[in-house]
């Protein structure tokens, strides 16, 4: 990566992580995270569409960047959700990862697929592990709870992969120019 590209990523990087904090700033503040119907101790929020987009426009690293950037964030209220949202938004991008780039037909949906596949198993052994280890429920207890806990990291992981998706199709569509110049590094 040239110097010039260097700066971009960490510019843009350093933006979407911004962006993510944000979010989860206002989301926090106003009180306005939906609750997951079946477990409401469990609550849905736009943090991890910056992550995404990240993905998108500057690659895997960034994505990871932006996921610590938001780890840090939620971490000053609280370590373990912190902890925990982080590895929720890195596995999802990781996931995302694999196929996002590739030319064939149904890539995208695939590499949704792939990002919610991982955010789900990443999260159910995050769960299993740092849940009783911080003496907060059981191992049992934990498996008693999985099933609901992998529906909402299912639902949550889309809502980070498809809004990440469609505003990244929405912006390539009237600025494919900067998205291209990004990717060189010429801007």
């Amino acid at each position: 990566m040239s110097r010039r590209g260097g700066a971009l990523w960490a510019a843009g990087t350093a933006t979407l992580g911004a962006l993510a904090a944000v979010f989860d700033l206002a989301f926090w503040a106003f009180r306005v995270k939906i609750p997951f119907p079946i477990f409401p101790r469990l609550k849905f929020d736009l943090d991890g569409i910056p992550v995404t987009l990240a993905l998108l426009i500057y690659g895997p690293s960034s994505s990871v960047a932006v996921s610590m950037i938001l780890f840090l964030v939620i971490s000053f209220r609280d370590p373990l959700s912190g902890f925990m949202k982080g590895l929720a938004e890195a596995s999802t991008a990781l996931g995302m990862a694999l196929l996002y780039k590739r030319g064939f037909k149904g890539a995208r949906i695939l590499s949704i697929l792939s990002g919610i596949a991982l955010r789900v198993s990443a999260m159910s052994l995050g769960n299993l592990i740092v849940l009783p280890a911080a003496s907060i429920l059981s191992v049992e207890a934990v498996s008693g709870i999985l099933p609901f806990i992998a529906g909402f990291n299912a639902a949550a992981g889309a809502i980070s992969a498809v809004g990440g998706w469609l505003i990244y199709v929405e912006v390539s569509k009237r600025i494919p120019h900067l998205l291209k110049r990004l990717r060189r590094g010429g801007i």
